[in-house]
């Protein structure tokens, strides 16, 4: 008998972990091992439970996925990892793809979609939805992987993109620190490094340029 293929889900909202346990599990060939609702979680649970596949969220509190994605597969290189998530611009989709990730799906996706992402991966293959394959395309074929020409935007870390725009909400460090489970000194080096990198140096210019980026309404 084959084994069956051993599954993680990663994905904070509990009623979309069950239903993706629910849709997974109609394949006889998949057992789903466990389930974690925050990056850190999911990095311990890759080590005691040893699934061939994760199917990681990127958007949670703490750890967020890109991060636990690079953490697995430091650790973990045989893991395969399948991102599961509503973030379809470039910076989620570079990002996943420098962490190491196996393939990149959209939660739009249909459950057929799903499942054939999921087989692709656990068979050693790349899978990209459609809309994803043709941005990481083009931006190869044309100036998304040049060398010159970087704007400051683009070299800020995912980190720091969420720290930003959580200080243009006007939350101060000790909160920030609090949401992503950080110490207060950590928030404000990923807080100085970015004001650095933007050659912004207050608030208000921050929040204008988060505003700017869309990262909150006007």
């Amino acid at each position: 008998m084959n084994e069956k293929r051993r599954i993680l889900i990663v994905e904070d909202h509990t009623l979309l972990r069950a239903g993706l346990r629910a849709l997974l599990m109609q394949d006889p060939n998949i057992e789903i091992v466990g389930e974690a609702d925050n990056g850190r979680d999911a990095v311990q649970a890759v080590g005691l439970l040893a699934p061939h596949l994760v199917l990681m969220d990127l958007s949670m509190p703490g750890m967020n996925g890109i991060e636990a994605i690079a953490d697995i597969k430091r650790r973990y290189p045989g893991t395969r990892v399948l991102v599961l998530t509503i973030h379809k611009t470039d910076e989620y989709i570079h990002e996943s793809l420098r962490a190491g990730v196996d393939g990149y799906l959209l939660k739009d996706a249909t459950h057929d979609e799903l499942l054939v992402a999921v087989r692709s991966v656990l068979n050693g293959k790349i899978y990209l939805s459609p809309d994803i394959s043709s941005k990481v395309v083009n931006g190869y074929l044309g100036t998304g992987n040049a060398p010159g020409g970087v704007s400051p935007w683009d070299t800020l870390t995912h980190r720091e993109r969420e720290v930003l725009k959580l200080v243009a909400e006007g939350h101060p460090n000790k909160y920030i620190a609090e949401f992503f489970c950080l110490s207060v000194k950590t928030v404000e080096k990923h807080r100085s490094n970015l004001m650095k990198k933007l050659d912004l140096h207050n608030a208000s210019t921050l929040t204008a340029y988060a505003i700017e980026k869309g990262l909150l309404s006007s």
